[in-house]
């Protein structure tokens, strides 16, 4: 589930074709359409049955699913005294929370909008089951950032002038593919990340270090290294220096430690091995 919530949030913002990244640079329509994917992507990812009526058939159950940006679900006529998966998820706080409460006539308010859809009073609020709150998904590095940061990043002329500031400034970050599409907004945007021309050999000189998650020797040197160790298809950045011999960590026969923050970097890093 914490799959489909990233990758909703994903499909909804394109950065790689927009260089999106935030619910707030969405358009009014997508916001509401964010709903509607998760039900769909839920659904495939869970391998859910049709309801008869409403959205799933769980255990010979009708279940409809809401989500809420706000945790103001709204309730259709055809859900009331029905099982409501109720969802909420937030970006910046790479959390996303899901939960289960029947629409009772005791557990929905009074009044109904235009369309006769109602929400959950006080009452049931307190009666959902959480199945998950406020559990942690993959998070978006962009959003971590300061905006200034995040200005410095996407200001550049080129693609890969953006992905090698990504490198610079969002240091011991998990950065998954998506981010690199984002800052890219490329076709080839892994391609700005190798050796040979991508941010591995322009950030080289200045001291850093680009882990893949997808190499089991570079997420165990991320660990050795005490840094954020990236999981498959991520990367992480970090910024080394040459250490004293009883000290750091040993990489093509030398000794290296992560640098401190504005620390003066004298040797280019290793390379990494595979």
């Amino acid at each position: 589930m914490a799959k489909v919530f990233r990758s909703t949030f994903d499909q909804l913002y394109d950065g790689q074709h927009t260089g999106r990244y935030s619910v707030e640079q969405l358009f009014k329509t997508e916001k509401t359409h964010f709903g509607t994917l998760i039900e769909i992507n839920l659904q495939r990812e869970l391998n859910l049955a049709d309801g008869s009526v409403l959205d799933f058939m769980i255990a010979g159950y009708e279940v409809d699913c809401k989500y809420s940006h706000t945790g103001a679900w709204m309730l259709p006529i055809e859900s009331f005294d029905q099982v409501v998966l109720v969802t909420q998820a937030n970006d910046r706080r790479s959390v996303w929370s899901a939960g289960v409460v029947r629409a009772s006539q005791e557990n929905r308010r009074v009044g109904e909008n235009r369309d006769r859809k109602t929400g959950l009073n006080v009452r049931g609020r307190s009666e959902i089951v959480w199945l998950f709150k406020d559990a942690q998904m993959q998070p978006n590095a962009l959003l971590q950032l300061p905006p200034s940061e995040v200005y410095k990043i996407m200001s550049g002329r080129s693609g890969q002038a953006r992905v090698n500031e990504l490198f610079r400034r969002a240091t011991n970050k998990r950065l998954s593919r998506n981010i690199i599409a984002t800052v890219a907004q490329q076709d080839d945007y892994m391609k700005r990340v190798r050796y040979n021309g991508g941010s591995r050999s322009a950030l080289r000189p200045e001291g850093y270090l680009i882990l893949g998650g997808d190499y089991l020797n570079q997420r165990n040197l991320a660990a050795a290294l005490g840094a954020v160790v990236p999981a498959p298809g991520e990367l992480v950045s970090v910024r080394v220096t040459r250490a004293d011999p009883e000290e750091g960590v040993d990489i093509d026969g030398e000794r290296w430690r992560l640098a401190v923050q504005n620390e003066q970097v004298d040797s280019p890093a290793p390379l990494l091995p595979k």
